[in-house]
């Protein structure tokens, strides 16, 4: 069994909006409230090789991980997966900006399978994965229509 999620969240916002922020690594540890650094490795065109380090968890690890990402801003897609998988097989992750009643659907799918000699498995990672996705698009949700409102203003 492989582990996969498909959350989706709608932003009052314009579609350059959206995209710019969500797109803008270095600021993530901004937009989301998991990541404590975000460190751009490489940049080759449309696609960047990064850093991610979470805050650290309740026994003081600060997780990290490498990851390559290559948007596409005809189809206002995103394909990323872990270089550095850690407890992970791979982890792959496809995003996808729909223009839709005046704002914009995110859309988040991520595929996956753990290690077997992970803390947990996949079935364990994807309650995981779509209980902490629903918050952080929530998070990125205020935090962009908040941009978009100053904007109007």
């Amino acid at each position: 069994m492989a582990g996969h999620t498909d959350n989706s969240v709608f932003i009052d916002a314009p579609m350059d909006l959206v995209w710019d922020m969500t797109n803008d690594i270095e600021s993530w540890p901004n937009l989301f409230s998991e990541y404590a650094k975000a460190e751009v490795l490489t940049r080759q065109g449309n696609t960047v090789t990064f850093r991610l380090t979470m805050h650290p968890d309740a026994g003081g690890t600060s997780w990290s991980w490498v990851s390559e990402r290559t948007s596409d801003p005809a189809t206002r897609t995103v394909r990323s997966h872990r270089v550095e998988t850690g407890n992970f097989e791979h982890m792959n992750i496809f995003w996808e900006y729909v223009e839709e009643d005046g704002g914009v659907r995110m859309r988040w799918v991520q595929d996956f399978h753990m290690k077997p000699a992970a803390p947990i498995d996949d079935a364990a990672m994807t309650d995981r994965l779509n209980t902490n996705t629903g918050i952080q698009m929530a998070l990125i949700k205020t935090k962009i229509e908040a941009a978009a409102a100053r904007s109007r203003a």
